[in-house]
């Protein structure tokens, strides 16, 4: 059993998109009530914890990643008192409970940016990244926002512009300002003591900007874009050296490291999108004294070969130190896995394989709702699309929609998300109702029957769960390591591939474990495995 205090360390946190996963007021919106009432369920899959996308009160034109007010619920989601039921129920399961922080930029609508834009000597007046047109009235300079154009928007009553690297509703706050920092601090503050376990901290690595404003310079030709934006978004001409990833934000982190302190056995999983992403998960989980724990975009992108994970792997354990990974396959921000890394694939078996290369890698795991189902991404009609991000770059990039839709609990109608009758927020994917928790529930061969499996293999091994890792040749197609934690050594092969593939073994097995679903044929020193298939021995 994992030390309390370290739970984290290995652990398997399942991430919850509230607007998606259960309405349980019949509005056709997720809702704290309805995560509530599907606990035992998430419990069941033997996790750890879970991590809730934004519930916070917001307009909700970046579906809550626009906060107007950082201690209270939306509406939309219920009420305060909803979410301390969660928090006990969740608790009373064995549950760990992480939730979002969204604080490198509020809603326009929050208190704080409605005194700073009044005028320019209120006193929140330097909380947000104000800065003076050029001489010819154009930005600051050349930033580019994510979601599309400038990252500047003027502002007729300040005559300045604000910087938002993402919706023009959702300005930068500045934290270079002390009492900034202090405010949100004080706010994370506030979920400690409410008894929350940790904080996935979104945009980490935003924080901070240049305070020269100093132009981007372009990607050199030839060179790699940044993985954090779709490669048809401007954005990704630029190298992103001065508007985010700043050495300051090291200090902020500290302080940051400092307050979770303050509350043993709490943690902390910061998103980085970068244009260096191992290299900045490295830095800012090393030494511990700042992040617990960070994930970047490297495998939730296209590419998925053995050799491609093989070179993700050594890349991270070549800067890491001491450094902790948190490994995710999808997200809300991202196509499903399914449908990205295996749109060519067997559907069924796929998903399963992929899990369990997931599940035994070095690092902690986020699994996305849904994705213990082998759920394809949806097909949201443009007609239906509510994300901003998708509207603009349209029909390149779809937006994030897709793997947003409603969980499908049921298989038929509205997949039991919500009441029948009532239109859900997002549609229901007719693909994903074969999938359904109720269909996948008792089928031996269904992918959620082989994530419970998986999760509980990775539980009865140590070395799975926080082990040392070691990459071993078994040829280009496949992928290969040993995970080691004291007495327990066990070398792990993986074929992601449609046909069956073989390997000379490097090194003397004991003998083949049992437990995880997969099958294949040690014949001497020669390993066969067939397609989708993974083998796990002790050594």
């Amino acid at each position: 059993m994992q030390d309390t205090l370290t739970w984290w360390r290995g652990g398997v946190i399942y991430q919850i998109y509230p607007r998606s996963f259960m309405d349980a007021n019949g509005d056709g919106i997720g809702d704290l009530k309805g995560i509530t009432e599907k606990l035992d369920y998430v419990a069941s899959l033997s996790v750890d914890g879970i991590w809730l996308s934004p519930f916070f009160t917001s307009p909700m034109l970046d579906f809550g990643y626009d906060v107007s007010d950082y201690r209270d619920v939306d509406p939309m989601f219920g009420t305060l008192d909803d979410f301390k039921a969660l928090l006990a129920k969740a608790h009373a399961l064995g549950l760990k409970v992480m939730i979002d922080q969204v604080i490198s930029h509020s809603s326009d609508r929050h208190p704080w940016f409605q005194e700073s834009r009044a005028d320019r000597t209120n006193p929140k007046a330097d909380w947000y990244v104000w800065a003076d047109p050029k001489p010819d009235g154009t930005p600051p300079n050349n930033w580019l926002s994510i979601f599309g154009g400038s990252a500047w928007t003027f502002d007729s009553r300040r005559r300045q512009y604000y910087l938002h690297n993402f919706l023009t509703s959702q300005p930068d706050l500045n934290f270079h300002h002390p009492e900034v920092r202090q405010a949100q601090l004080d706010n994370m503050r506030f979920w400690l003591e409410l008894g929350v376990d940790g904080f996935r901290l979104d945009t980490v690595n935003f924080y901070f900007h240049d305070a020269e404003l100093t132009d981007n310079p372009p990607v050199p030709a030839g060179e790699a874009k940044t993985l954090g934006a779709p490669d048809s978004n401007p954005y990704t001409w630029q190298r992103h050296v001065h508007d985010l990833s700043r050495p300051e934000n090291l200090d902020f982190l500290r302080e940051l490291r400092a307050l979770m302190d303050d509350f043993p056995g709490t943690t902390t999983v910061g998103e980085i999108g970068d244009d260096n992403p191992l290299e900045r998960m490295a830095e800012y989980t090393a030494g511990g004294d700042k992040l617990h724990m960070a994930y970047t975009f490297d495998l939730l992108n296209a590419p998925h070969s053995a050799a491609y994970i093989r070179e993700v792997i050594e890349r991270f354990q070549r800067l890491a130190g001491d450094a902790w990974p948190c490994w995710a396959l999808s997200n809300h921000d991202v196509v499903r896995s399914a449908t990205r890394w295996g749109a060519d694939e067997d559907p069924l078996a796929y998903p399963k394989v992929a899990l369990a290369m997931l599940f035994s890698l070095r690092g902690s795991v986020c699994l996305y709702q849904g994705e213990e189902l082998g759920l394809p991404e949806a097909d949201v009609p443009f007609e239906r699309i509510q994300d901003p991000y998708g509207k603009v770059l349209w029909p390149e990039f779809k937006g994030r929609d897709g793997c947003r839709t409603p969980m499908p609990w049921e298989p038929s109608g509205n997949g039991g998300f919500t009441a029948e009758g009532v239109e859900p927020w997002l549609p229901v994917e007719a693909r994903q109702l074969p999938l359904a928790v109720s269909r996948q529930q008792d089928d031996a061969a269904s992918v959620l029957s082989a994530t419970r499996r998986l999760l509980a293999f990775r539980t009865a091994h140590p070395a799975l769960f926080d082990g040392d890792l070691s990459l071993i040749d078994v040829g280009e197609e496949l992928l290969g390591f040993t995970r080691t934690k004291g007495d327990e050594r066990l070398l792990c092969v993986f074929n992601l591939t449609g046909q069956a593939r073989e390997t000379r073994l490097p090194m003397a097995v004991n003998q083949a474990l049992e437990g995880h679903g997969f099958s294949a044929e040690l014949d001497g020193e020669t390993l066969r495995l067939p397609p989708y298939q993974a083998a796990y021995f002790a050594l």
